[in-house]
């Protein structure tokens, strides 16, 4: 066909060019096959350089030959034919400017080369999609592939790396677009296949996922200008809006591609209009399709997000049309708008010098984010409080939202979603660092500077009152305002009759000057009308006086009149306007004009003005400020209680928080500090890493010009840490140092300091030597050296004798000491003996000298002194028994000495007296004696003795021949382990018979102090020191420890001080004792474990504290077996003391990780706790239960559970058992099977649902299923709600029948009878408490075994704790050697005891 005949039209599939589709329309005639196609497509080639572009005319066919056969054929004749095609539309861009140049070009060449245009562009365009379709199906097929792999095999598949390719045929196509080539169409119209076959191409690219690769940017940029040529030249703005709504719902990755191309569209192509036809068709997409349509939702989301990051100012006048999708359900939606705003508020509507509509937008804006951070959907309420984070950080809050702001952060603070509380630290974190307030926000130290500030603004207001009082109003301007009212009261007054009125009477002596001020008085007050009369009556009466005789008889009443009424009201104003140089002269010498006293005063008014405008800012700032720092340290009270929630990282961010609080001098914030010590031992390495991170910041980094000024400034710091520290804060603290000790981040400047100030090198207080010696000894922990090698400096600080002797100093000097060696049992892989000092050394000198010496002197720090030495001596001295008996020996001896002393003729030789102090000092010496005795022979000798015997057995194993078969060399090294084991047992038995046998034997030093220390305990009254009692209980509880003999025999007593005893600190003592004993001797104290629990009901305070802990410890560590009388330690939780509820909720959370310990004891605590005569009142129990059945989340636990507390109901005695077991079931979590259990069961609670609490306790359970019930589901729900508002309303009319009909409701068919026979005995005898103990209906069914009531008694019946049947095979159960059995019955009043 010739070129000239016929015209080439786009097709929409290939398979059109096959056949005709009208008059003159391009056909292919044939389809070459593909072994003539390399020949062919060098015949292309030698046209081309014959004919140039116009070639394509007559070889059209042969490249749609290659199309056709693209699978098949070779990828050397893919690559060559590419390179062709290119080589040819680029050769036609370049011809094509001078062919449309032409105006002589007729309509067969304007034809030719349109032909030529569209051919080209076809044949390029399907090879660049058949490229790419291929590209994409081999990259999902070697998904699993590295990148070397993938290019090497793409590069086998096209011959060459195809996505370096795609690029210059997308610049190609640009350029040619970029050309005048509409002429080439008639009327200059392009048609829309054209343009839709250019940009097509271009969103088929941009599906393939890989195209927002970084590596691919280049494709990106060049896809984004080839359409933006199309959207300015070719008409493509409606296309291209509906092409990027359709893949943005179907393309996830496309967001941020086609926001970068929407953006250089609106920006450096001009087309802005774009931005607002896709954000409306956003904005019109119906909220509740894309609740439905998440991945939609989701792609809307992102480039609405990324767009208002890109272009905020274009946006922002399309935001109206987005702001229904706040109401919508879906929450990323509604995130997005609210990003949007939140950039719009950030890049354009910032700053001070906004017009007034912008200023109202970003109010309407901050004011939509406020109401969202009460969102019901929790991410939404998190992503406001980090689009507020970023507001803040980029200072574009305005101060006057400051305080609403920081308000929404502290209530958010109570979200019960872990994220949005993160998020809300964070919020007011960055609220401390861009604080426009002050470096140094302490609410006490801003409160004093705002009192005085404002009490200055209120003295320079009451001032300027005062001056400005004789021209608080301008006279002519209130004679302005008032002379409408007036002059319409004056006409009233002129043309009525006046008959009625009563007219002002002049007095006779009155002067026209009084007049005159009458009447300006009259004019002040309103009273128009009285005026005028006086005013009238004044004109007759004074005619000869100013201002009275200046009517103009020619002039209107009315004008004249109003004149007047002005001269007497304005005074000399009015005169001095119309001749001011008249009314200059008339002025006396003592006068002055009036208008001249503001002009000499008016820089004075201006001056005054300017500051008190600056008085009143400067309140404000010091009233915002002080409102901030408020709100700030209400923040640390609730932020401080979430430093120990289970979620990592809002304990992180807790911990930045404070550092942050504490580097702004928040004084609440050391609270803070001091309370994330203990998060030291947190088993999350994040968390630990938080704390000395935290501690890094704050302490290892002090302000200072020399490096000792900064070791100075860090020492005073840590020793501030250490005022008033516990125990437990030491220890903390001890562990921190220990580890910037090891990683040497302290300086030796530091070390060097903290020795010169221990030694008194440098002046310093006694305290701050003290501390230093602690430091010293915590930094020991980590590098022993830095005590070991100065130990004799160390006992030369505290330990030489001084006068008086300073115990404290000496008592942490042991502690330095201590540190130096290993207190953990040795090893058996060590091979050296342990640090080990002589008996002789001076250490142990000193030691014993300050214990001896001050045992006589009534020092009460002596007591932990010698407890530390005591401890210091087993653990380093060799043969330390040695040394604490000739201690106990001299200390003994010194006692007896005062004994005989005071012992003089004069009064009775049987009974001499001791100082209760030396007692005191004796009983405790010895006891501490006997604990760390038991300790070395346990740990010290036992670990010696293993070291020895694996050393003997190495040598021997050595010096043995070897034996001639290996399966003898097995067997033997099988019984040497065997041996080992063996030995262990001996050496143990060997330690645990001189425990029994020796220690306290008659012939060793400790036994002697047996019988005293017993008669102590045994005689309170004799012995009635508080110290003494003490003492005498805790030697009691320590030489127990040795024996287990000597614990039986005296476990009776210690039990019996431990309830009987009147001294809280002597219970506490006890009780801490025998939980030591429990430990060590279970089998022993388990019988007396009862009387551990009674102690968490211990009247006081300290002792409730204490047995918390030591029964929290016994319980977790599996050493008493947890019973029914746990429910003592659940009335902890609403213990009115804090600490007590906390240790209380800290032991629940811990027994929750114990497998299903809290599910085996719920019923015996709901028992215990309802039961009327030993439980808790009713709202302390729906306290406790809220809490205990919050840790039940499994579902087989909660079935079982709904299943006991349905039956429960038909054994509960009283109504407030009723509710109780009504309010534990609603507190459950529940599932449509738990519903189904309930269903099942409920004849047991249909004749209680009378009561109203009872009924809408099992209405929670209705409204709780039904959020988030499936539509299956609410059938059941529905039937469940129908039959318990049924029973409800039928309990109701049985009541009101029985109070009416007084019992005749009891004549009624058996049947009837039967199942409602408990409630009319329960109403009938409300007022007596003896008829609820044991309900009729069971001894009915007892003596009547063959009644119908027989077939009821067989379903399962569910009790409680060990009497469980076992024929329940539920996992939550306890296992037999769990359970306890010993058990508590649940009381209840038994048939036999009433009939009594």
């Amino acid at each position: 066909m010739s070129p000239q005949l016929y015209d080439f039209h786009l097709p929409l599939t290939p398979e059109e060019l096959l056949k005709s589709g009208g008059v003159n329309h391009y056909v292919v005639q044939e389809v070459l096959s593909i072994r003539n196609l390399p020949s062919q497509l060098k015949a292309f080639q030698a046209a081309f350089r014959a004919q140039g572009p116009l070639a394509m005319l007559e070889h059209f066919d042969t490249v749609y030959s290659i199309l056709h056969h693209f699978r098949s054929i070779d990828p050397g004749l893919k690559e060559d034919t590419l390179e062709f095609l290119i080589k040819v539309v680029s050769r036609h861009s370049q011809e094509l400017p001078a062919i449309l140049d032409n105006a002589a070009l007729n309509v067969s060449d304007r034809s030719i080369h349109l032909n030529t245009l569209k051919m080209n562009c076809y044949a390029l365009i399907r090879l660049l999609e058949s490229f790419e379709t291929m590209t994409s199906q081999t990259s999902l097929m070697d998904l699993d592939l590295g990148g070397k792999v993938k290019k090497a095999r793409a590069k086998a598949t096209h011959g060459f790396d195809w996505e370096e390719e795609r690029q210059p045929i997308l610049q190609l196509l640009t350029q040619l677009l970029q050309l005048d080539i509409r002429h080439l169409w008639n009327h200059s119209i392009i048609e829309e296949e054209f343009v839709s076959l250019v940009t097509g191409c271009c969103y088929r690219l941009l599906e393939n996922p890989t195209i927002s690769h970084q590596k691919n940017r280049p494709t990106r940029e060049a896809i984004a200008r080839l359409l933006g040529v199309a959207l300015t030249r070719y008409n493509h703005m409606l296309s291209a809006t509906v092409k990027i709504i359709q893949m943005l719902q179907h393309f996830e990755h496309l967001a941020p591609v086609l926001v970068a191309a929407v953006s250089l569209w609106a920006t450096e192509y001009g087309m802005k209009s774009i931005v607002g036809e896709i954000i409306r068709e956003i904005g019109q997409k119906c909220p509740q399709e894309l609740s439905r349509d998440t991945s939609g939702a989701k792609g809307f989301a992102a480039f609405l997000t990324e767009l208002a990051e890109r272009v905020p100012a274009i946006l922002m006048s399309s935001m109206c049309i987005l702001l229904d999708h706040l109401d919508g359900e879906n929450y990323v939606m509604r995130n997005a708008v609210l990003a949007a705003m939140a950039e719009m508020v950030l890049q354009v509507l910032n700053g001070d010098q906004l017009e007034e509509a912008a200023r109202d937008t970003r109010d309407q804006f901050l004011d939509t984010l406020q109401a969202h951070g009460h969102d019901v959907n929790s991410f939404v309420r998190s992503r406001v409080l980090q689009l507020f984070t970023r507001i803040v950080q980029r200072k574009a809050l305005p101060l006057t939202r400051f305080q609403a702001v920081v308000a929404l952060a502290v209530g958010r603070l109570a979200d019960k979603s872990v994220l949005v509380c993160k998020y809300a630290i964070q919020l007011l974190a960055s609220f401390l660092t861009n604080n426009p307030f002050s470096c140094k926000l302490s609410d006490t130290d801003l409160a004093g500077p705002l009192q005085k500030e404002t009490q200055k603004l209120q003295e320079m207001r009451a001032k300027r009152q005062t001056a400005a009082v004789p021209a608080v109003l301008d006279p002519e301007e209130e004679w302005e305002a008032m002379l409408p009212e007036l002059k319409s009261t004056l006409q009233q007054l002129l043309t009525l009759p006046q008959e009625e009125e009563i007219p002002e009477k002049i007095a006779t002596p009155e002067t026209a000057e009084a007049v005159k001020e009458h009447i300006r008085q009259l004019l002040a007050k309103a009273s128009y009308k009285q005026a005028i009369i006086l005013t009238q009556e004044a004109i007759g009466h004074f005619q000869e006086s100013e201002p009275f005789s200046h009517m103009d008889p020619e002039e209107p009443e009315e004008s004249s009149f109003l004149n007047l009424l002005g001269t007497i009201f304005k005074g000399p104003a009015a005169s001095t306007q119309k001749n001011p140089q008249g009314s200059a002269e008339n002025m006396g010498p003592g006068q002055t004009d009036g208008k001249d006293k503001p002009n000499v005063s008016e820089p004075e008014r201006s001056q005054g003005k300017d500051e008190l405008v600056k008085q009143e800012m400067l309140v404000q700032y010091l009233q915002d400020a002080y409102s901030f720092s408020l709100k700030i340290t209400e923040a640390i009270g609730i932020i401080s209680k979430m430093m120990y929630e289970n979620t990592t990282t809002v304990v992180q961010e807790v911990i930045e928080f404070f550092v942050m609080a504490f580097q702004f001098g928040v004084p609440q914030a050391l609270f803070g500090v001091r309370r994330m010590l203990p998060l030291i031992w947190s088993k999350e390495p994040g968390v630990r890493e938080a704390v000395l991170n935290a501690y890094r910041q704050l302490y290892l980094n002090p302000k200072g010009d020399s490096a000792r000024a900064k070791a100075h400034a860090l020492i005073q710091n840590f020793s501030l840490l250490l005022v008033d520290a516990s125990l437990g804060t030491i220890q903390c603290l001890e562990e921190i140092l220990c580890e910037f000790v090891q990683k040497d981040e302290l300086k030796p400047a530091v070390t060097q300091l903290l020795w010169e100030r221990a030694t008194e090198k440098v002046p310093c207080s006694a305290l701050e030597c003290c501390s230093s010696v602690m430091l010293l000894g915590m930094m020991a922990r980590g590098k022993p050296e830095i005590v070991g090698s100065n130990l004799d400096t160390l006992v030369s600080i505290g330990l030489e004798e001084k006068f008086p002797q300073d115990y404290r100093l000496a008592q942490q000097v042991c502690h330095a000491i201590g540190n130096i060696s290993d207190r953990r049992k040795p090893s058996l892989d060590k091979r050296h003996p342990p640090f080990r000092l002589p008996q002789e050394h001076r250490l142990f000198e000193r030691l014993q000298e300050m214990v001896t010496k001050g045992f006589v002197h009534p020092d009460p720090l002596w007591i932990p002194f010698k407890e530390v030495a005591v401890t210091l001596i087993y653990q380093l001295a060799e043969g330390p028994e040695g040394i604490c008996a000739q201690i106990l020996q001299r200390c003994a001896k010194q006692a007896l000495e005062k004994l005989e002393e005071k012992s003089t003729p004069q009064e009775d030789p049987k009974t001499p007296m001791l100082s209760a102090f030396l007692l005191m000092n004796l009983l405790s010496l010895a006891g501490d004696v006997a604990l760390q005795q038991l300790i070395h022979l346990e740990q010290a000798v036992s670990g010696e003795l293993c070291r020895r015997r694996v050393l003997q057995e190495e040598h021997e194993h050595k010096t043995r021949e070897p034996k001639e078969n290996v399966s003898t060399e097995t067997t033997m090294e099988e019984e040497m382990g065997l041996v080992g084991a063996t030995a262990d047992d001996t050496e143990a038995e060997l330690i645990r018979s001189i425990c029994e046998m020796e220690l306290l034997d008659g012939k060793q030093i400790l036994a002697a102090f047996v019988p005293l220390v017993l008669n102590v305990c045994n005689n309170p009254g004799l012995y009635s020191n508080p110290e003494l009692c003490a003492a005498a209980s805790l030697a009691l509880g320590k030489f127990c420890m040795i024996s287990a003999t000597f614990c039986d025999s005296q476990l009776r007593l210690l039990f019996t001080m431990l309830e009987k005893s009147s001294l809280p600190i002597l219970r506490s003592n006890i009780m801490i004792a025998t939980g030591d004993l429990a430990i060590r001797f279970p089998n022993l104290v388990d019988p007396w474990t009862p009387h551990l629990y009674a102690r968490l009901r211990d009247p006081a305070q300290q002792v409730r504290k204490t047995a918390a802990l030591v029964m929290t410890h016994l319980i977790l560590k599996d050493m008493v077996k947890v019973k029914g009388q746990v429910s003592e330690m659940a009335v902890l939780l609403i213990d009115p003391v804090p600490q007590i509820a906390a240790l209380a909720k800290n032991f629940f959370n811990e027994l929750s990780h114990k497998g299903n310990a809290i599910y085996n004891l719920l019923p015996d605590i709901i028992s215990r706790l309802s039961d009327p005569e030993g439980g808790v009142e009713e709202k302390p129990f729906h306290t406790i239960m809220k809490q205990l059945l919050s840790y039940i989340t499994k579902d087989k636990q909660t079935e079982s559970l709904v299943e006991k507390l349905c039956q429960r109901f038909r054994i509960a005695r009283t109504e407030r058992q009723y509710r109780d077991l009504a309010y534990c079931v609603s507190q459950l979590p529940f599932t449509e099977r738990g519903l189904c259990k309930m269903l099942d069961n409920f004849d047991c609670f249909r004749d209680k649902l009378s009561d109203e609490s009872i009924f809408n306790a099992f209405l929670s359970v209705v409204s709780k299923l039904r959020r988030g019930a499936k539509p299956e589901g609410k059938a059941i729900i529905d039937e469940f709600e129908q039959k318990l508002r049924a029973c409800h309303t039928r309990g109701l009319d049985t009541i009101e029948e029985l109070e009416i009909g007084q019992g005749s409701s009891q004549k009624t068919p058996s049947a009837k009878k039967q199942s409602t026979v408990s409630r009319p005995q329960h109403l009938a005898s409300a007022a007596s408490d003896n008829d609820f103990v044991t309900p009729e209906p069971r001894r009915t069914t007892r003596r009547h075994p063959n009644t119908k009531q027989r077939t009821t008694k067989k379903k399962p019946r569910i009790v409680f704790s060990s009497d469980e049947s076992s024929e329940e095979e539920l996992s939550a159960e306890m296992t037999e050697d769990e359970t306890p059995k010993k058990t508590t019955p649940i009381h209840r009043a038994s048939t036999r005891r009433h009939r009594s």
